[in-house]
C-alpha cells in the first residue's frame, strides 16, 4: 500500500489501468475522453503519478512497445490501494467555472465584453452538449446493463450541460448585448 493516501487522480489512473496496460499517453487521452469534462489531468500529472505509483509498487512498468513508449499495468497492490480509494467517500464537490467569477464582476467590464465571454462559453457548452447527445444516441441498447456507471456520468453531463445552457438563456439581458442563443 503506498505512504499516503490515494490522490484523485492517481485513483483514477489505476481505474484505467483496470482496462489493461497503457502507457502514459494511453493514459492522458483515455482520461480526456473518459473524464475530461469534469475532471482535469494534465500530461505531466500522469507522467509524475506514473512513476510515483511505480515506487510504491501500485503499477509495473512492462517492456518498451513501439516509439520507445512504456506500458504500465496495475498490480496487485495497485488494485488494492484503488480498492480501499474507491471505499471512502468522496469529496464534497467544489465549483470551479471562472466565467461565474467573471459574471460576478461583470458591471466591472464593458457589457459588449461580458456578452463576448457569455457567447464564446455559451457556445462551448451547446457543443459539448452536441458531442454527449452524439455519445448517447450511439450507445447500445443494453448498455444501461453492461456499463450503468459509465452510462449514468453520461447522463449528468446531459443534465449538467442543459441546465447551463438554461442558466444562460436566463440571464438578464445587457445593454445592447447580443442574443446568447
Amino acid at each position: 500500500m503506498p505512504d499516503r493516501p490515494l490522490n484523485a487522480t492517481a485513483a483514477s489512473l489505476l481505474g484505467f489501468l483496470h482496462d489493461g496496460p497503457m502507457t502514459g499517453w494511453d493514459l492522458v487521452e483515455y482520461a480526456q475522453q473518459r473524464i475530461g469534462a469534469f475532471w482535469s489531468l494534465t500530461q505531466s500529472q500522469v507522467y509524475r503519478e506514473l512513476t510515483a505509483m511505480a515506487a510504491a509498487g501500485l503499477v509495473r512498468a512492462r517492456e518498451r512497445g513501439r516509439r520507445d513508449r512504456q506500458p504500465y499495468e496495475i498490480t496487485d497492490a495497485g488494485r488494492a490501494a484503488f480498492a480501499e480509494w474507491a471505499a471512502r467517500p468522496p469529496a464534497e464537490e467544489s465549483i470551479r467555472f471562472p466565467l461565474l467569477l467573471t459574471v460576478l464582476f461583470g458591471r466591472h467590464l464593458p457589457p459588449e465584453r461580458l456578452a463576448e465571454f457569455l457567447a464564446t462559453h455559451r457556445a462551448a457548452h451547446a457543443a459539448r452538449l452536441a458531442g454527449y447527445e452524439q455519445v448517447a444516441v450511439a450507445l447500445p441498447a443494453e448498455a444501461d446493463t453492461v456499463d450503468p456507471y459509465s452510462v449514468a456520468t453520461l447522463r449528468f453531463g446531459l443534465a449538467y450541460e442543459r441546465a447551463v445552457l438554461e442558466w444562460f438563456d436566463a440571464l438578464p439581458e445587457l445593454g445592447g448585448a447580443p442574443d446568447l442563443s
